[in-house]
């Protein structure tokens, strides 16, 4: 795999997915390096398309935006990052009226990301700052093993729910409830 002598942006991160050495896997883009993400497992998927599951089901209900799995938000405030959550909420404030292909504009409202066995705590940590930092609102951060969710808002709070406690959407996602127990019963 080729070496990278510069950062790059957004628009030639996705010139550079187009190319046959970058094809067949997923990349993030963070601090303009492209980073590679390792193959989830199938519990990882099994988790991530429960997850959607119970979001799409609010989200359409209510009609309040649209989920996604595994799409790609580019940053406004950082032309040097896009990330790719395992499952995200984008309001219809926030979605692009038209020209949905390719990478979002804006970062998504929730971003929820599935701690793999590869994944370090501070890892996960550092990249839900980046979300926050670059406008989503709310970041879950699920731990399969542990049966918990780590939630962290942009007003910097954050809290540990276990799997007898009901996750929230906060702000970022009105009247959204979900008994943790309900998701880890897999």
């Amino acid at each position: 795999m080729p070496v990278l002598e510069r950062l790059i942006d957004a628009d030639a991160f996705l010139e550079m997915e187009l190319l046959p050495e970058y094809r067949d896997n997923e990349y993030e883009l963070i601090d303009g390096e492209m980073v590679n993400m390792t193959a989830p497992g199938i519990g990882h998927g099994l988790l991530a398309g429960v997850m959607f599951m119970f979001l799409w089901n609010h989200v359409t209900e209510y009609d309040l935006g649209t989920v996604a799995v595994e799409a790609g938000f580019r940053s406004t405030h950082d032309p040097h990052l896009v990330l790719r959550p395992d499952v995200a909420f984008i309001s219809y404030a926030a979605l692009p009226k038209k020209g949905r292909k390719g990478l979002s504009p804006v970062m998504p409202d929730l971003a929820v990301e599935i701690a793999s066995p590869s994944d370090t705590l501070s890892a996960l940590r550092e990249k839900t700052g980046l979300y926050l930092r670059n406008g989503t609102r709310l970041v879950w951060l699920v731990f399969p093993d542990d049966e918990r969710v780590e939630v962290h808002s942009n007003s910097g709070e954050r809290q540990s729910l276990g799997i007898n406690e009901t996750l929230t959407g906060g702000d970022a996602l009105s009247g959204f409830r979900l008994e943790l127990g309900r998701l880890f019963a897999l």
